[in-house]
């Protein structure tokens, strides 16, 4: 079979070198905003004393954002430019970063919220505006493969922000456990929680220094605006046309239920891994930050799974592979909820290389020949990340149950993502033979 080469150089004697870096470098801060959320669920329901189910509103916020803002980005693009688009998105999540400070001072856990929608309403921004932008860099028959090379960067963004949030929050987090914390005095209670709101924030205040000097660089370099060919808005009448094609709206469902299992699987690792070793003895802190180290295995594993999968797009058909790896996801999945040990651990690990592919190549699918209307489309896709924001409160739910008759809820809320896997496995068969 004949490879496929990936041109993303040149276009139009138009050199995208540069942009392609600098677009790229955008995808691997929002994976780092991400993966540095994703344990915080666990660390406010600590610090502020609150169930699991509380403690998921930091993904209501943070995927909320996603939802809220998807469609107003895109007409925003549509209007101005991609890079207007990267320009204001960076600005907002540098605002939204930087708001962590002043939600510190309130000693509060709503006004984390409410910075954390706000990023996340400048990564909508980035994500509609740089998807769409990284396919239109070369020709459209190798554009999937072109945007799962540049999303390889993401999970290094994401590995990032696991380290960070191991090294440079739980690990400082002050070592009272859920119960000792719940014998504290208020006075006592509120020492801890802003002690422990300052280690919190300092992570994110850096970020947005670092987002506040990206945008300055982007700001003052030319970027190609070969994309972007008309800044006519027919909002309706597009968005009629393109859910009309199966291959775009099946897209927007499988990406939803896709970024519902991955979220799940990210957040919920470590409440899955800390029954286990709090059944082996081991302290409540010490369970958690063992924990943590699993979930950055998984982000490795993910990491390297996309430029292995990135490869093997230069031989098979996207829709096929997506079906393979959604299969091949469901069955681990499988084994995170039958399995009460480390074995079911290993599974949850082993996910996270099947779920590698799925978000570009889904992406990739549904926008292919969308030509221009892919601004509005990739909204619509961006929207689906509502899964994330829908999704995990309902896992955290069945967890708060502690057990289904004696067996661990932990396990059994895993079924959730094992729904998803079939979503998406149903999504690649479809396409299969048309992507």
């Amino acid at each position: 079979m004949e490879k496929k080469k990936i041109p993303l150089l040149h276009r139009d004697g138009v050199s995208y070198v540069l942009p392609f870096v600098l677009i790229t470098a955008c995808f691997a801060l929002w994976g780092f905003a991400n993966d540095i959320t994703n344990p915080m669920v666990k660390a406010f329901a600590k610090i502020f004393r609150t169930t699991t189910t509380e403690g998921s509103l930091v993904q209501v916020a943070f995927y909320g954002g996603y939802f809220a803002m998807a469609f107003p980005a895109a007409v925003f693009i549509r209007k101005y430019s991609y890079k207007a688009g990267i320009l204001l998105g960076l600005a907002l999540y540098a605002v939204g970063a930087l708001l962590f400070f002043p939600a510190r001072l309130t000693g509060n856990f709503y006004p984390f919220l409410m910075a954390y929608f706000i990023l996340t309403c400048g990564l909508s921004f980035l994500e509609t505006s740089a998807n769409p932008y990284i396919l239109s860099m070369g020709s459209e028959e190798t554009s999937t493969q072109r945007l799962n090379f540049a999303q390889s960067f993401n999970p290094i963004g994401s590995l990032f922000g696991m380290y960070v949030a191991m090294e440079f929050i739980q690990s400082r987090l002050s070592p009272l456990d859920t119960a000792g914390r719940a014998a504290l005095t208020d006075a006592e209670f509120a020492r801890v929680r802003d002690a422990d709101l300052t280690v919190l924030i300092r992570p994110y205040l850096l970020i947005g220094l670092v987002i506040i000097a990206l945008f300055l660089l982007i700001r003052f370099v030319k970027m190609p605006a070969s994309a972007d060919q008309s800044h006519k808005i027919d909002f309706l009448p597009t968005l009629r046309r393109i859910f009309r094609i199966p291959r775009y709206r099946d897209g927007v469902i499988a990406q939803f239920f896709y970024i519902g299992a991955q979220i799940m699987c990210w957040t919920f690792i470590i409440q899955y891994g800390t029954r286990i070793f709090l059944g082996q003895g081991m302290d409540e802190r010490a369970a958690e930050v063992l924990s943590q180290q699993y979930n950055i295995a998984a982000m490795v594993l993910f990491c390297a799974s996309r430029f292995i999968c990135t490869f093997l797009l230069r031989y098979l058909n996207p829709g096929k592979l997506l079906l393979i790896l959604a299969v091949a996801g469901g069955v681990f999945t499988l084994g995170v909820i039958g399995f009460t040990n480390v074995f079911g651990l290993y599974c949850l690990v082993a996910v996270s290389g099947c779920m590698s592919l799925m978000f570009p190549t889904i992406y990739g699918i549904a926008l292919k020949g969308l030509g221009d209307d892919a601004k509005f489309g990739a909204a619509g896709l961006i929207m689906a990340i509502l899964g994330g924001s829908v999704l995990p409160p309902l896992q955290a739910a069945v967890i708060d149950r502690g057990e289904f008759f004696g067996f661990p809820a932990v396990n059994l809320s895993f079924a959730l993502p094992l729904i998803c896997f079939a979503v998406v496995a149903l999504y690649g068969y479809r396409t299969r033979r048309s992507a």
